[in-house]
């Protein structure tokens, strides 16, 4: 009896211990990038981010691709091309690419964990159209601008 009321009364601080934060302006909005036009897509959606221990998770939720695509999603550092993250033309952030295919309706839903100091410069989160292996075919149909701090 001692052994259940102790755990029923360490439970909270345990659960505690496991708290998730959301990051800086986390949910981000996808807003449509050039890439998109060319390829006759209206992709909207959101990205959430949050942190967990050391750990980021991120979740991209999106609408408006074309249907049973192919899409490869990652961070990338900020770019020199312009001060405009999502225009910047920085690198990918290679250990946070996520992969999947739209449905027939042309949704997409990716999620994956990195830890977070793989992706503390970040400075923008782009979607890519992707060939059959998962590489980009394009600079992106879909970006926000991030802040992970």
């Amino acid at each position: 009896m001692k052994t259940r009321f102790l755990l029923a009364l360490s439970l909270p601080f345990a659960l505690a211990s496991c708290t998730t934060t959301m990051l800086p302006g986390s949910p981000y909005s996808l807003g449509k990038q050039p890439a998109a036009d060319a390829k006759g897509l209206n992709p909207s959606g959101t990205v959430r981010a949050s942190v967990s221990g050391d750990l980021v998770m991120t979740e991209a939720r999106v609408m408006g691709l074309a249907p049973n695509q192919n899409y490869v999603a990652h961070y990338h550092l900020q770019g020199t091309a312009s001060t405009t993250p999502c225009a910047s033309n920085g690198a990918p952030i290679m250990s946070s690419t996520m992969v999947g295919r739209s449905d027939a309706s042309g949704m997409l839903t990716l999620s994956r964990s990195v830890p977070r100091a793989d992706v503390m410069n970040a400075t923008y989160f782009n979607i890519h159209t992707a060939d059959a292996s998962g590489a980009p075919a394009d600079p992106g149909v879909a970006c926000t601008s991030v802040s992970m701090r």
